[in-house]
């Protein structure tokens, strides 16, 4: 097989942990016999720095041209801390999302065995948590009309539509099939009209899946229930704002946020990314921990080019490597440095 895959390091750690993941891809490209081309483009502050663009049309087009995109992260202090800047990194990630039509993120929550020890919470609630949390990425208050009356106040505005709420609905539904056929829908009907809306189409969506058990929980239950009873979720749906918030608190039971990949998927093509940020302090320092980046990678070779075979051969290393007790400092007391956890896993493949 023979894929072009658009490489976006993007600030940080981004760039430390993409090249463990490329590390990766290429002993599988080898093991397996497959073709894969990369490219890199730049993205989020590091572009601004160069271009004045935190998604340069160059970035753009290769994007639109390739299989599938692999991003590190986005965001650096030095435009974090000055809320009046007119332009920022996170402005390129958002606009990709809507450029590419990204409308479904897929974040996949699993406990290792051997790290139960490193969540903050009793290892007897960890048992069994193995859940996935499909987010609107398109669409609700992150992209909606925005500003300042002239009086000061702020707003923000949140919209959906019926058919971008069953569009990431019906993946939901289908990814549950797969699973354990279980939907929990998490909104605030109570308060909310888009989140009535929500209510109501995937009330109406649920009767084309008779197979699915689909139950309706309120942001803030959901919140609790993450923690107090985890391994009672199969597939969480939810809007864009609420799953943003969702997949960081559930993060936080696997031990370490550095572990968690995650999927976007799109129209025609998808881009698959960990879930932590851009870790400033830690650049340059070879100590982030690139798990998820590689677990990222593995979602890519699933999920867009349906190797199955290559996906699981990359998590089994992982998963050996984590057996053995290597890791980096987050997940280690005996901690290896990014580049080295990333020759493990390499090895262990």
């Amino acid at each position: 097989m023979r894929k072009k895959i658009a490489v976006l390091p993007g600030d940080g750690v981004g760039p430390e942990v993409v090249e463990q993941a490329l590390k990766v891809l290429k002993k599988v490209s080898t093991k397996f016999h497959h073709e894969f081309l990369f490219k890199n483009a730049l993205i989020g502050a590091s572009a601004i720095d160069k271009t004045r663009s935190p998604l340069p049309d160059e970035t753009l087009n290769l994007c639109k041209s390739s299989d599938a995109i692999l991003f590190g992260a986005i965001g650096d202090p030095k435009y974090d801390n000055n809320p009046t800047l007119k332009v920022r990194p996170e402005q390129g990630l958002l606009k990709l999302r809507k450029s590419l039509g990204l409308y479904a993120n897929i974040r996949p929550i699993r406990v290792f065995e051997k790290l139960k020890a490193k969540s903050p919470l009793k290892e007897t609630i960890l048992d069994g948590v193995d859940f996935v949390v499909i987010r609107e990425l398109i669409g609700g208050i992150y992209f909606g009309e925005r500003g300042r009356t002239e009086n000061g106040d702020a707003f923000d505005t949140s919209t959906y539509s019926k058919e971008g709420i069953i569009r990431v609905a019906k993946f939901a539904f289908e990814l549950a099939r797969k699973r354990n056929k279980q939907v929990t829908l998490v909104d605030k009907a109570n308060v909310l009209e888009t989140s009535r809306l929500w209510r109501e189409t995937v009330e109406e969506l649920a009767k084309k899946y008779p197979d699915i058990t689909v139950e309706f929980m309120f942001i803030d239950n959901a919140a609790m229930q993450i923690i107090k009873k985890p391994s009672s979720f199969d597939v969480i749906l939810t809007e864009n704002m609420f799953g943003d918030i969702l997949t960081d608190e559930a993060s936080v039971i696997t031990g370490s946020i550095g572990m968690l990949p995650s999927a976007s998927i799109g129209e025609k093509t998808s881009l698959y990314e960990p879930i932590h940020g851009s870790y400033p302090k830690a650049k340059g320092t070879n100590t982030a921990n690139p798990i998820g980046t590689i677990l990222s990678a593995a979602m890519m070779l699933d999920l867009s080019f349906g190797l199955t075979k290559e996906a699981k051969a990359i998590e089994n290393a992982v998963e050996k490597a984590i057996n053995q007790g290597y890791g980096t400092k987050d997940i280690s007391d005996n901690p290896l440095s990014t580049s080295e956890i990333g020759d493990k896993i390499v090895s262990l493949i």
